[in-house]
């Protein structure tokens, strides 16, 4: 619709059509990587100034079809995506989310999938914050224990200092949840500010006034 300066209803309608019918041909589970190539090119022959907006077009949620094929883990056709050169990597959702964000979270099969997970995080501004909760890519990897996503994140610049909504940073989020290799790996190549990390673990209780820690498997990293 953006391409037309004023649609006619005929012209609304049919553009409906083909958006919705992009989202059923890329955004689902079970999308194919050459059928979208397929369907890009043929955009792009028939009207180049939508492909732009075809492939940054959000859903109700505010997810792109990025979004979806990342959630998917469905890497071939985040690649097609890219080669588009028009796709929005730091586009965010309705919770804040952005591609590399969801990216952090995933468990790409494959070396294929890895390349393209770095070819994201390249593109894409890695240390964006949620809207909802401030937490950035890297908090979401520390998190859910995502050792192989932290590293990738750290070796791209992740800031590992960056607070959330509550004011907690990746290695917080690590000594809470007991992930002491991720906490061992933020210490060592994250270039952590321990006056925030240890400041926060003791007003939270999760060191002993012995200074060692308290949480599962966390004894080794302070003593």
């Amino acid at each position: 619709i953006a391409a037309c300066s004023s649609p006619s209803l005929p012209q609304r309608k049919a553009l409906m059509v083909l958006f919705q019918h992009w989202f059923c041909v890329a955004a689902e589970e079970t999308s194919e990587s050459n059928r979208v190539s397929l369907y890009l090119k043929e955009v792009k022959k028939a009207a180049p100034s939508l492909l732009a907006f075809l492939v940054n077009l959000a859903d109700d949620n505010g997810n792109t079809v990025l979004h979806y094929s990342v959630s998917h883990c469905n890497y071939d056709i985040v690649s097609v995506l890219l080669d588009t050169g028009v796709s929005d990597v730091n586009f965010q959702n309705f919770a804040g989310y952005t591609a590399v964000m969801l990216a952090s979270l995933t468990a790409p099969d494959g070396p294929r999938g890895m390349e393209v997970v770095r070819r994201l995080m390249e593109l894409g501004n890695i240390n964006i914050c949620s809207t909802q909760t401030g937490q950035t890519a890297l908090h979401l990897a520390v998190r859910h224990g995502r050792v192989v996503m932290v590293r990738l994140l750290l070796s791209f610049g992740a800031d590992a200092n960056i607070q959330d909504a509550q004011g907690t940073t990746a290695l917080m989020f690590a000594s809470e949840r007991g992930h002491t290799h991720i906490a061992r790996l933020l210490l060592e190549r994250g270039q952590c500010d321990l006056i925030i990390a240890l400041t926060y673990t003791v007003s939270a209780g999760l060191i002993k006034a012995t200074g060692r820690q308290i949480f599962p498997g966390g004894d080794e990293l302070i003593r």
